[in-house]
Parts: C-alpha cells; structure tokens; sequence
C-alpha cells in the first residue's frame, strides 16, 4: 500500500507522506545506487565478452556507436531504479517523482519540448559562433559522415538518449531533491546539493564544464519546484543530450571521450542567459496555463498507474 503526500504539498515535499521516516531515503539511495552500479558492471563484462581490443584505457570495445548506446543505457537503468525505491522503500505513488499530479503531464511535456528545441538550438548557435570569434576549433571543418552512417546514428540515439536524459533527471531533480526536501522546508538547499551531485556524476572536467553543470542543476531544479514537476528539467535535458549528439553524429564525431564536463569557457558564458531565458519562459507559460505547483485534494491514481505513467 502506498500514502500520497498531503493536499497542498509542493514537488520538493513529496516523499513527506505519513509513511516518512528518517532511513527511508538513506536506505532508497543506497538501493538506487547499488543497483546502478551493478547494471553498470554488467554492462562493462557484457562489452568484454562481445567486444573487440582497442578501447579506450585497454578496455574492449564495440565500436563508438554501439559504445555510446550502453554506456546511455547504462545510465537508463536509473529511471525504473528510482521509481521502485519510491515504491517499495518509501511508500508512496512512483509517479510522484514525475509531477504534483502523481504523473508526466504530457500537454505541458510537449510545450516544454517546443521551448526546449528552440533554447539548445540558440545555444549551439551561440557557442559555435563565439568559439569562431575567439579563435577556437569550432568543427565547422570536419567532413560530414555520409546519409546512411548518420540516419543510422540518429536511429540509435533517438531510442537511448530519451531515456537516458530522463533517468538523470529522475535521479537527481526527482528522488535526490525530494528525498532532501522531506527533511526541509525550504526548496533551495535541496536544489543546490542536487545540483553538485548533478556535476559530479559527470566527472571533473574544466572548471566551466562543472560552473555550467552546477547551473543547469540549479535551473533545472528551481524550474522543477515552481512548476510542480520535472516536465521542463527532462524536456531541456533530453533536446540538450539529443541535439548535440545529432550534430556530433552528422560530423562522426560520436564518442564517450568527452562530456558536458569538458565545456570550455565559450559554452558556459553562452548558456548563462540561454539557461536563465528557457527558465524564465517556462514560469511565464506555466502561470499562464495555471499550473498547478501543488498537490490536489484529490485520490491519487493507483500504484501500479502511478508506476507506468513515471516513465517515458
């Protein structure tokens, strides 16, 4: 049996059910990572035992295609992770990780989708047009890859790169920023630590690829807390994840070398106000549409809804 959280709670209180206690959330975080983690390791023999020599630090490999696909998948695995330790470990409906209404609300998914198009496209925009102003390679010489590699590439990318961005949404602006919010009232030192676990998960890169990852976390974090679910942050991540990886496939550059934390200052300094203006979009649209922020007085669809309306 699951306890929804009380009328009136907003997203960052929604494992502050009836059913909380202190070592749910410890003892969810451990599951999450544990089982991650073993995924992971299994992903990793599944590559040594099917792959080649010539990987990168000694590892076999795939190929950079089939590479980047598990590695995103491996990072998938979070998203169904999460959403059972919401319901097995802390009581409550599994689709209360995705918004105040305890599921994905598709029409405002979709205006979040359309914004988030528009934003990553501004924002490969401007970083390849200040990295040609200050003199750095912006790959614009790099030869295409051909029809048939790239509508392969896009194939494959389409299929993992949703799911994968979602799942780090899930994890960090879901179960991390409510498993906090439960023992706080304030939302802000939730999304500040959600945020530096956010940039820590993708490595130490350049100090701007971890400032921007910290920014990203924090908007995405905030913009989860004032719309009442995590629509937007999933939305921007997947267009970010998807379209850069596009743009890279178009050029044969897929690869698992470099990360968003490796972003050199150009990217940082163009998304500061790309992040700020999506963000500030989004509350616009959102007012405008009367979105609600809280939770309803009103039952909450059964457990096994909630569970399948969670994932995308």
């Amino acid at each position: 049996m699951t306890i929804p959280p009380p009328p009136g709670s907003p997203y960052h209180r929604l494992a502050r059910t009836a059913a909380h206690r202190l070592w749910r959330f410890p003892v969810g975080t451990l599951f999450i990572v544990g089982t991650v983690f073993a995924a992971m390791i299994a992903f990793v023999i599944f590559t040594e035992i099917f792959g080649r020599p010539g990987g990168p630090d000694g590892m076999a490999t795939l190929g950079a295609l089939p590479d980047l696909a598990v590695g995103f998948l491996s990072i998938a695995v979070a998203l169904p992770v999460c959403l059972l330790a919401a319901f097995w470990i802390q009581r409550r409906p599994p689709g209360t990780l995705s918004s105040v209404a305890g599921r994905i609300r598709w029409r405002w998914l979709a205006v979040c989708l359309g914004v988030a198009t528009v934003t990553i496209i501004l924002f490969l925009a401007g970083i390849t047009g200040l990295s040609v102003l200050t003199g750095e390679d912006a790959g614009l010489d790099d030869p295409p890859a051909g029809w048939v590699p790239f509508l392969v590439s896009a194939g494959v990318l389409l299929a993992v790169v949703p799911v994968q961005a979602a799942a780090e949404e899930y994890l960090c602006r879901g179960w991390l920023l409510q498993g906090l919010g439960a023992w706080l009232r304030s939302p802000w030192l939730p999304i500040l630590v959600q945020a530096a676990v956010f940039a820590a998960l993708h490595g130490w890169g350049t100090p701007w690829g971890f400032a921007d990852l910290m920014l990203f976390g924090v908007v995405a974090g905030w913009v989860t807390v004032r719309t009442g679910g995590l629509e937007a942050a999933v939305a921007l991540h997947v267009m970010n994840n998807l379209l850069s990886t596009l743009v890279a496939a178009a050029f044969g550059q897929l690869t698992m070398d470099e990360t968003a934390a490796d972003m050199p200052w150009q990217g940082f300094a163009v998304d500061i106000p790309i992040l700020l203006g999506f963000a500030a979009v989004i509350v616009w649209l959102a007012r405008r549409r009367g979105l609600a922020n809280l939770t309803p007085i009103v039952a909450y669809p059964p457990a096994g809804y909630g569970l399948a309306s969670g994932v995308r």
